[in-house]
């Protein structure tokens, strides 16, 4: 298979989704609202992860495009719990791009502690071939749900998905701190957007 080839639309899609999301937190910006983005990451899974995911998953290397839906990823980072469901609301809205699946992980962590909420859109990109629907995962979760997100993605990766008990159940301990800190700042977020104004405004 040729990686290259094969990759470079998803590669567009995060770019344009990058610039798009980016265009959003702007727009609130310039109207001097608070933004509910507070930043944008995103990837294209490397070959050696896809592989491993799908022989894991017992898919196909012809089925890829079709069942794995993480091969582009886009990550928004916000401020406050609120501020996700208020981006996954607007993500709905737009025209450009179709939700065909979510999962709301913040609501109904996952065992480990893990926090998010997941979008699987489809997403129209044009090549040189033409028109081609790939789908792409965005992630939407705060800051401490990230940190707690990164963190526990390098000790899976270190330990190679068999974290020790000890510190699994540090990871869980930590993950109950980081939504706690949310629930805490979302409890004070007028305060903390009011102070935000002002600061802007100097």
């Amino acid at each position: 298979m040729n990686w290259e080839a094969t990759l470079a639309p998803y590669r567009q899609v995060v770019e344009e989704l990058k610039v798009k999301l980016k265009g959003m937190r702007s727009q609130f910006e310039h109207e001097k609202r608070h933004s509910p983005i507070e930043f944008i990451t995103g990837r294209v899974k490397p070959v050696a992860s896809i592989l491993e995911k799908a022989e894991r998953r017992k898919i196909p290397i012809e089925k890829l495009e079709k069942e794995m839906q993480d091969i582009a990823g886009v990550r928004v980072v916000c401020q406050f719990v609120d501020d996700i469901y208020t981006v996954v609301d607007m993500i709905h809205l737009r025209r450009d791009m179709r939700v065909v699946a979510e999962k709301d992980y913040i609501s109904h962590k996952k065992d480990s502690g893990y926090r998010s909420y997941h979008i699987i859109v489809e997403y129209p990109v044009e090549t040189i071939d033409g028109m081609k629907i790939i789908l792409a995962e965005i992630q939407v979760r705060t800051l401490a749900m990230n940190f707690w997100a990164t963190n526990e993605h390098s000790l899976n990766y270190k330990y190679q998905g068999s974290i020790p008990k000890e510190i699994k159940e540090r990871l869980q301990r930590a993950a109950e701190a980081a939504f706690k800190l949310d629930e805490e700042m979302s409890k004070i977020k007028n305060e903390v957007q009011e102070a935000q104004r002002i600061f802007h405004r100097k």
